[in-house]
């Protein structure tokens, strides 16, 4: 996944203390400090792809206890809150100040239907979000980059909103590593 013309993406630095709860942290830490984040959200779908692609149908619809979320359910969800955080980005690049409601990601998992679905269309659904994930964030200059806007009662930067998908993608990625498949 690359953007259209194969320039190289635009430098987004990633986001200081302060632009984000420390509660996200769980989520910023990881991704690299080189500023190259659409070039690791591009690359975040590749891993993902590549991972629920290797994996069994059974693999894909376990649970690995009670109350947990499927692999597909999982994959639901990162598209969801990706299309979520996006909105969230957009309402505060445009100078929004309307603070955002949270939403209920178990709810939301319930009734993705995502364990009735190819794990094909879903990675299909994935790479398209992506995409406009991408270029969304490549639309920005780098004032509505720093913007700020409150979500689910937190304060964040719209830069923040990029590396949390990111990161969030990340942190799924080794959850299904260690609780799914060791």
């Amino acid at each position: 996944m690359k953007n259209s013309d194969l320039r190289p993406f635009p430098v987004i630095e990633k986001p200081l203390e302060g632009e984000y709860p420390a509660s996200s942290r769980v989520y910023i830490d990881p991704v690299p400090n080189d500023g190259q984040i659409l070039k690791h959200l591009a690359g975040g779908f590749q891993a993902t792809r590549s991972l629920i692609l290797s994996l069994s149908e059974s693999r894909l619809v376990h649970r690995h206890a009670e109350g947990k979320w499927t692999i597909k359910e999982i994959l639901a969800h990162l598209i969801d809150d990706e299309r979520i955080y996006v909105y969230r980005a957009l309402r505060f690049a445009r100078n929004d100040s309307t603070e955002l409601p949270g939403f209920d990601q178990d709810l939301f998992a319930r009734y993705s239907e995502a364990n009735k679905r190819d794990a094909e269309d879903l990675l299909q659904e994935l790479s398209l979000v992506r995409q406009s994930t991408i270029a969304f964030f490549e639309s920005l200059d780098p004032a509505a980059l720093l913007r700020r806007g409150v979500a689910d009662g937190k304060n964040v930067s719209v830069r923040t909103l990029a590396y949390h998908i990111a990161g969030h993608e990340l942190r799924h990625l080794q959850v299904i590593r260690e609780r799914y498949l060791s």
